[in-house]
């Protein structure tokens, strides 16, 4: 445990902001590698830091650290990195699949800034929107099915190399090329389970945001 004048820096701590650090690394991975290579890297880092999403919560209740710079910056980098995550999805999907990401991934991000706006005018009252168990269920959703979306780029890109350049969604439907059919099947399922997951968080994110603002009207009254 190290202190940085009136801030606590714990493991707990050091894993959140590893796990903020990473959010803009999702987006530098497509700017310095080809794909699928970048998608790789990508889905590495996304459930790495997935990973300290769980990890930093449950060792700062567990060894009693839960410090202010914490409760501060963990809703902030589950933020940023579902919403970075979503906006190079969207900016790199196949033109088949976007959109039908684009619906989705705007609920999404009209819901997150939304309640951050909620709890910014609240201040020292936004203790009233504490994270409920549907939220954790919403953030864990969000997560599995942008990894689910990383692992479908894999698969796209793949078929894009086995194919010389041929669209995936076209060259599967197609049927024209010999031994890819099981990355094609791969790609569609792993496209509609993403999707499917993708749609389910949006409709999580529309009830938990509709529940943060229910408990906020009572400040909100002149």
């Amino acid at each position: 445990m190290y202190s940085f004048g009136a801030m606590t820096l714990t493991l707990p701590n050091i894993l959140t902001i590893l796990r903020l650090a990473a959010a803009p690394g999702i987006a530098v991975m497509f700017l310095y590698f080809a794909r699928p290579w970048a998608d790789w890297y990508a889905l590495i880092l996304f459930f790495s830091a997935a990973i300290t999403d769980f990890f930093d919560g449950y060792l700062a209740r567990s060894w009693k650290q839960v410090t202010k710079l914490g409760t501060m910056l963990d809703p902030i980098a589950d933020k940023a990195m579902v919403v970075i995550a979503l906006m190079v999805i969207v900016g790199f999907s196949a033109r088949a699949w976007t959109a039908w990401f684009v619906l989705p991934a705007t609920v999404i991000l009209f819901r997150e800034i939304f309640v951050s706006g909620l709890r910014e005018y609240l201040g020292h009252m936004a203790g009233t929107l504490k994270v409920t168990r549907l939220a954790k269920w919403k953030t864990t959703t969000q997560m599995v099915a942008i990894g689910v979306l990383f692992l479908q780029g894999i698969f796209e890109h793949h078929i894009v190399v086995m194919t010389e350049g041929r669209e995936a969604a076209e060259t599967c439907l197609s049927g024209g090329f010999a031994g890819i059919g099981w990355v094609c099947d791969s790609y569609f399922l792993s496209g509609r389970v993403g999707l499917w997951l993708l749609w389910l968080a949006a409709a999580l994110t529309l009830v938990t945001g509709w529940d943060y603002f229910q408990k906020a009207r009572p400040h909100l009254k002149d």
